[in-house]
């Protein structure tokens, strides 16, 4: 019988860009059992929600991550705007919609190109994150920030986009499109990537789906679940496509990542052609009193922003659910059984994003 060993991954290791720690149970080279260790970062954020008012909360919600600031911004501004019964101008809400996809399209080049270099394709890693820097100079002409946006407000948005700027910007995704088809294929279709990452870090439908998966590492075991479908802002007026995945495998979440791609930009698309001229925000009259439960599609999956009221300028409560805390559960599930070799690719397939995690 092997001896088992405990070997600790993380919080530093070469292939995460944020500190998760795993302390892994080994027979000889293969992972039987992982103990994940959470609460390694701490900010503080559900405190500071009683000394900042609710309109300034936005920019602490935003800071959650700085990959998907804008959706936590977003999803904070909505939750506000349901328990206070704010009619939010339709032009500020596909406003709302393209910054959010232009998000997820940073958010997903991001991870494509980290990918790339935790199987140590450097040249792909470089390609992607030069197609993520056309998507962020976007969001700094429109916006003023790259990364950090602080364009959501409570009752609509700050800024506005001048139709002929979308326009352009319409028709500079077809080029982009290009780039990421380009792209995109490599990732598909080339024989190392395939053989480096298929039949590894496998999770069931059942499990996926019991376990508590969001997003694309739920959508790559084949569960078609994607909050974007309820409707939330502008998008009951969009069709939007969910893309899936039935292998369950690391190549199945990348697969889904990568054709999400398409989804965001073809979203844009509808939106600039379907946004009405109008204003852009609405005066805020009042204190949130009540409480809300605001879900929203992060680029890593399902994200629940929940705030409760008691009448004055500050809330009592904000309570962030983030999609990596509910893929953990599958990430274990994926680990077992594995060789020490693929747990770096296998913990990077779920995208873990641990400073929305751990606030």
């Amino acid at each position: 019988m092997s001896k088992q060993i405990i070997v600790p991954f993380g919080p530093q290791h070469p292939v995460l860009p944020e500190p998760i720690h795993l302390d892994l149970v080994l027979e000889d080279e293969n992972v039987v059992d992982v103990i994940p260790t959470i609460g390694y970062i701490h900010r503080g954020f559900e405190k500071l929600v009683e000394k900042r008012e609710f309109t300034d909360y936005v920019y602490i919600a935003e800071r959650t991550c700085g990959i998907c600031s804008f959706v936590h911004g977003a999803t904070f501004c909505q939750g506000i705007e349901r328990i206070m019964n704010i009619d939010v101008p339709e032009r500020a809400q596909y406003l709302r919609v393209i910054w959010s996809e232009y998000s997820r399209l940073h958010s997903h080049l991001l991870w494509l190109g980290l990918f790339a270099d935790s199987f140590g394709f450097e040249n792909l890693f470089m390609n992607a994150w030069k197609i993520r820097e056309d998507i962020l100079d976007v969001m700094e002409q429109t916006t003023g920030g790259r990364v950090i946006q602080g364009s959501c407000k409570v009752g609509g948005v700050r800024r506005d986009i001048s139709n002929e700027k979308l326009d352009a910007m319409a028709k500079d995704l077809d080029r982009i499109d290009r780039d990421m088809k380009e792209l995109t294929t490599v990732f598909l279709h080339d024989d190392s990537i395939r053989h480096r990452l298929r039949n590894i870090g496998i999770i069931s439908r059942e499990d996926a789906y019991h376990l508590g998966a969001v997003g694309p590492t739920a959508r790559g075991s084949g569960v078609a679940i994607d909050t974007r479908k309820l409707g939330y802002g502008a998008y009951d007026r969009l069709n939007v496509q969910v893309v899936t995945d039935s292998c369950g495998d690391c190549y199945s979440r990348c697969a889904v990542r990568a054709k999400e791609l398409f989804t965001s930009t073809d979203l844009i698309r509808q939106a600039v052609k379907k946004i009405p001229d109008g204003p852009i925000d609405v005066k805020v009259i009042g204190t949130p009193d009540g409480e809300y439960f605001m879900r929203a599609e992060q680029p890593r999956g399902e994200l629940v922003h929940y705030l409760k009221g008691n009448g004055t300028k500050f809330l009592v409560r904000s309570r962030i659910r983030t999609p990596t805390l509910t893929n953990i559960p599958p990430l274990i599930r994926m680990l077992k059984g594995c060789e020490l070799a693929d747990v770096p690719v296998i913990v990077l397939s779920i995208d873990p994003c641990i400073s929305c995690t751990e606030r």
